[in-house]
């Protein structure tokens, strides 16, 4: 009669199963957990944004009524609103984005994917100077790819460039060298 030797229990595919299991147990435990502390942590910050807010209500001004109504109307705007006005100052502070070209940023589903009102609320409340701007895209394409004045004036108003206006490109190239 033949005995049947038993494999080792790392051999046995009922063990590779359950490891499996086990280790994505662990995983979706330590995942939620870090999802949890980031939500707290989420909160803590709209607290003291809050407790901000409530600082800035609350000292005094000639213009109370207007603060008010400024600091409320920023209280109900949409997170998204919200979001949109934050990335858009990455865009335009870091990367020197015309207006255009922030908007389709922000709205491109390769992009940002926001809606088109809350990028358009973006472009129309962020401090930006678009003049500044281009002339900034502009030295770069001067001083980087050694392009003529014409190229660059082409380049900053072109839809598949930098979309600034003619009035922008021609501030731009105007002071160029200064």
């Amino acid at each position: 009669m033949v005995e049947k030797v038993k494999k080792p229990i790392y051999k046995q595919v009922w063990f590779w199963f359950a490891l499996i299991i086990l280790v994505s147990g662990i995983g979706g435990i330590v995942e939620n957990k870090d999802d949890n502390q980031l939500a707290s942590e989420n909160e803590e910050v709209e607290k003291s944004q809050v407790e901000e807010n409530k600082v800035e209500k609350t000292e005094p001004n000639k213009d109370t009524k207007q603060i008010k109504s400024i600091t409320s109307e920023k209280d109900n705007l949409p997170t998204e609103y919200k979001s949109a006005l934050q990335k858009s100052k990455t865009y335009v502070e870091i990367m020197n984005m015309s207006k255009a070209k922030l908007y389709n940023q922000l709205t491109s589903n390769v992009g940002e994917k926001f809606s088109e009102q809350a990028a358009q609320y973006a472009v129309d409340n962020i401090k930006a100077d678009w003049n500044n701007n281009a002339l900034k895209k502009a030295k770069i394409y001067q001083n980087q790819m050694n392009m003529s004045p014409e190229t660059i004036r082409t380049q900053l108003i072109s839809d598949a460039g930098e979309k600034f206006t003619s009035e922008e490109a021609a501030f731009a190239i105007q002071h160029l060298n200064d």
